[in-house]
């Protein structure tokens, strides 16, 4: 298959929307600017004893020496979070329609040179799915697909975030980025928010690992986030994939980034995810460079109190030991029921369905990891948002 080649991540390509919006160079400003190794235990101390933090602050939390603080950081993050959110964990599951992708990423399963089995789910199939879904009591859901604008068109999508609504009170999509208007007709059909992980914040390395498609322009992709909110969307998630670049600067650029557009646009919902680089099929090798649970735990902590209003999602990635002991420090959502193949809830046969992205490590179902919650001693929550509009 041919894809495009660019020689500049930066530049953008034809028909891709430019916004006015200084936040992309204000985020790469400070990863340019930032050293580390430079914080001591003092910077460190000081900013947890802090309620509101600045930059300086997330900065000193990432750094080496906070590692030594990791306890009183997550007592912290454990009390900031119950303080906004309560006992509350929220539930959804990720419905895969399509692994078709006309990117090449280096990391990526859908990888269009990948040797993979590639399916897509139809009309029928989707609502199979749905359904099934539904029955486990799930009110929200998470609609992907590889990043192709030929085989998974806009009205392909909207179509699917349409029927999505008739069963799930939420409805996020997580797909290739769009222009405002563009999210504006999946806003109409039903879509509640948009995730788009940056992958990693340094543009050197991004072009690096995303060798073409439309994924190598970089400020389209970090764009996205705002012109989704330009597009009337409730709210817009973020996310690194840990790993693959100096997890400590990603973090950094992932919170800031997210923290710049919750200025920008109060009223938005703002997500953060804190994804780690999986293994994929035909390449075991995939996995993070440095990035160990303990810290993981850092950077969750970290995001919890710079941003202490803002959703943490610790996804089926994780395995049942960590997430059954993080859950409880600064989280506030997880995944339950998941599969990342495409027709694996009952959309396809075995013969037909698609292969997955990624490895997970927790393939618990919603009872199972409702139970868990539970005996975490905090509560699963399907959903706390009352739609009232008409589904189509």
């Amino acid at each position: 298959m041919k894809f495009i080649q660019k020689t500049d991540p930066m530049e953008y390509l034809e028909g891709q929307e430019q916004i006015n919006s200084n936040i992309m160079q204000r985020v790469l400003g400070a990863a340019n600017s930032v050293e580390f190794d430079k914080f001591n235990a003092t910077d460190v101390e000081h900013a947890l004893s802090k309620d509101n933090l600045n930059l300086k602050d997330l900065q000193a939390l990432l750094s080496p020496v906070a590692a030594n603080y990791l306890e009183e950081m997550v007592t912290k993050a454990k009390a900031t979070k119950e303080r906004y959110f309560g006992k509350n964990i929220y539930l959804f599951t990720p419905q895969y329609i399509a692994n078709h992708c006309d990117n090449n990423c280096i990391y990526c399963g859908f990888n269009v040179n990948n040797d993979i089995k590639r399916a897509q789910l139809d009309e029928d199939d989707i609502i199979k799915e749905l359904k099934n879904i539904a029955k486990t009591g799930l009110k929200e859901i998470l609609i992907l697909t590889g990043e192709s604008q030929t085989k998974t068109p806009l009205n392909y999508i909207a179509r699917a975030c349409e029927l999505a609504k008739r069963y799930f009170d939420i409805v996020g999509v997580e797909i290739y980025p769009l222009n405002s208007d563009e999210y504006a007709i999946l806003h109409a059909s039903g879509v509640d928010f948009v995730t788009v992980f940056q992958e990693t914040y340094n543009p050197i390395k991004y072009g690096k690992i995303h060798l073409g498609g439309n994924k190598r322009v970089f400020p389209y992709r970090f764009n996205a986030q705002e012109r989704a909110l330009m597009g009337g969307m409730r709210g817009v998630a973020f996310g690194a994939l840990l790993g693959i670049d100096d997890w400590r600067c990603d973090a950094m650029c992932t919170a800031l980034h997210a923290s710049l557009i919750q200025a920008k646009y109060p009223h938005a919902e703002i997500s953060i995810s804190v994804p780690r680089l999986r293994p994929i099929i035909n390449n075991n090798r995939i996995n993070p460079r440095d990035v160990t649970e303990r810290v993981l735990l850092q950077v969750i902590a970290a995001y919890r109190l710079f941003l202490p209003y803002a959703n943490i999602t610790l996804s089926s990635r994780e395995s049942e030991y960590f997430r059954d002991n993080v859950i409880a420090l600064g989280v506030t959502k997880v995944s339950a029921g998941v599969s990342v193949g495409i027709g694996e809830h009952g959309g396809k046969d075995d013969e037909n369905k698609g292969d997955g992205q990624f490895e997970i490590s927790d393939s618990r179902d919603v009872e199972q990891m409702k139970n868990a919650i539970k005996n975490a001693g905090l509560t699963p929550v399907m959903s706390d948002y009352i739609y009232t509009g008409v589904a189509k």
